[in-house]
């Protein structure tokens, strides 16, 4: 087990570079310590910067690589698939060594990572699924079933379902159809919140409960608000919601809105049971605020060590470690993974999991 490589190698970084370029950006590291030069670039492909967790992901991969001498071509595709493709495309021409890639679109890379393999570029996929490629070497994500359930089990325990008749009014959001995690995600979830569905004690009075009909394109958080001012319209008009399952930080605060437009977060009305992932800094600090009431923390700094690890094995002839070679069948091939694990996190424990552990600062949650 190699989980605290990373964090011995910080001294052979001396002097960083950095140029933008574009929507990407390409750092150059050189080392003055014996064996630690530069070691040809790493292309680390992530889907969007609108999202604040995918530049953390960026960021700590690019100083992991960096710290042991390899430079980096870090390039975010803005949630566009081509542009994805693009950039992918030109660090296959520029002849990076290896690629990181966390997908738009799970299922449009086929072709381009054929042109890697083609080039005896090995490829680690990055929280996200690459599908339809047996040119995925390898997966480091986390334990995406259990994210979902530790979303359903926190709506479960704070309702009291076990303990008080109910019935509880609940709404499910899930996340992208083109996201390989969106299905583990409900899936997760719906493990715990079915039975409970099926003996009537949840109750989701839209009727909307298949992945079809509550899945969110590209997680955003603005058709989230959407549908849930559609679903309080239209199923609320007396009774209230008690819980929303959301599945993404940025889809809560966007359920959040909708619920406050409606009357809900005053002391006569106060705002359902909503849960999150990636303990995004707006809402830790909305859950910290008493609006937002749970995130599932995936702590970035622990999946990007990962995936230097998987990348830096196979260029120096080691082995990467896995501990799944089961659960994620892309539809080729089961591919190799390391399944870390989510936390749940609410106003109870928040310091302890995000402050304490230097995530967050204090300050930055004021």
């Amino acid at each position: 087990m190699r989980r605290s490589f990373v964090r011995t190698v910080g001294v052979l970084a001396a002097a960083v570079a950095i140029t933008s370029v574009g929507c990407g950006r390409s750092t150059t590291t050189e080392s003055t310590e014996a064996g630690g030069e530069a070691s040809g670039t790493i292309g680390i492909s992530m889907p969007t910067k609108s999202s604040e967790r995918w530049v953390a992901d960026g960021d700590n991969m690019a100083e992991q690589f960096q710290a042991l001498g390899y430079e980096t071509d870090l390039q975010y595709g803005d949630d566009v698939v081509q542009n994805q493709v693009s950039q992918i495309e030109n660090m296959i021409t520029k002849g990076v060594r290896a690629l990181v890639i966390a997908p738009i679109d799970g299922s449009s890379l086929t072709d381009i990572l054929q042109r890697a393999a083609d080039a005896d570029i090995p490829v680690v996929s990055y929280d996200r699924l690459i599908r339809g490629s047996e040119n995925v070497d390898y997966y480091a994500t986390f334990d995406n079933f259990k994210v979902g359930v530790l979303q359903a089990n926190y709506i479960v325990d704070k309702l009291g379902v076990e303990q008080n008749p109910g019935p509880f009014n609940i709404e499910l959001f899930a996340g992208s159809p083109d996201d390989n995690n969106a299905t583990f995600f409900f899936d997760g979830a719906m493990s715990v919140l079915q039975p409970y569905i099926d003996s009537g004690k949840l109750v989701v009075r839209s009727g909307q409960t298949s992945f079809d009909q509550v899945a969110t394109l590209r997680w955003d958080g603005g058709l989230a608000q959407s549908r849930m001012d559609n679903l309080l319209s239209r199923a609320y008009t007396s009774g209230r919601v008690d819980a929303v399952l959301s599945p993404y930080d940025g889809m809560s605060l966007g359920i959040i809105s909708a619920l406050k437009s409606s009357g809900y977060g005053t002391p006569a009305n106060p705002l359902p049971v909503v849960t999150g992932q990636d303990a995004e800094l707006a809402s830790v600090k909305s859950i910290v605020a008493g609006e937002q009431t749970q995130t599932v923390f995936k702590d970035t700094r622990e999946l990007a060590e990962s995936a230097v690890q998987m990348a830096d094995s196979m260029l120096t002839d080691g082995e990467p470690e896995v501990n799944d070679t089961t659960t994620y069948d892309n539809g080729v091939k089961v591919v190799p993974s390391y399944l870390l694990e989510p936390v749940s996190v609410d106003k109870e424990n928040y310091e302890k999991v995000l402050v304490e552990s230097g995530y967050y600062t204090q300050d930055q949650l004021a």
